[in-house]
């Protein structure tokens, strides 16, 4: 075989596996992909329409999951459990005489549970981030659920927000506390 055959050969072959190495990858990152959006449900919607970029949105998810197993997350025991669930249904029956007070009160409650579970709450939008690994559905009416109450602190708000407000809050408390199936139903 002349050399130029044996280049021809060596060309081919270096192409053919090239185009096998990006077949794979291609086909692995759709694979990531669609694992993202089965994990995130609505929140990889809200995320790729955030970015306008898929490759990007999985990146951001990707990163939260990573920095969401570096947390140091724990379960309530029976009686921080009770403490919550009794403080919550106050915070509940504080909403029929005084709504904006109710509101205010849990989203302090939501930020202490959260802050005992484990998860940082320095930042609003961080522990919503936090929070969406392990319950993508309940995160977006808890970022509705911020959103009235800092309306609210402004004078923006009716009575059917702010009942809004606290049933979202509801949802993740119920949630953070363990009283939904876990995972399995926060994509429900």
């Amino acid at each position: 075989m002349s050399s130029t055959a044996v280049i021809v050969v060596i060309v081919v072959v270096v192409i053919a596996l090239l185009a096998v190495v990006a077949f794979t990858w291609s086909r692995m990152g759709r694979r990531r992909s669609a694992a993202l959006k089965e994990r995130f449900g609505p929140e990889y919607d809200r995320q790729l329409e955030e970015t306008g970029d898929p490759a990007e949105t999985d990146r951001i998810l990707a990163e939260r999951e990573k920095r969401h197993r570096g947390l140091q997350l724990r379960e309530l025991d029976d009686r921080e459990r009770e403490t919550f669930t009794r403080r919550w249904t106050q915070v509940q029956s504080e909403f029929v005489d005084d709504p904006d007070r109710a509101v205010e009160h849990a989203d302090s409650l939501v930020d202490e549970l959260m802050s005992a579970r484990g998860y940082p709450v320095d930042d609003a939008a961080r522990r919503a981030e936090d929070v969406s690994v392990d319950h993508p559905v309940v995160v977006q009416r808890y970022r509705e659920a911020r959103r009235i109450a800092t309306a609210n602190r402004n004078g923006g708000t009716d009575t059917e927000d702010l009942r809004s407000a606290v049933t979202a809050y509801r949802d993740l408390v119920h949630a953070l506390l363990g009283e939904d199936s876990g995972r399995a139903n926060s994509h429900a």
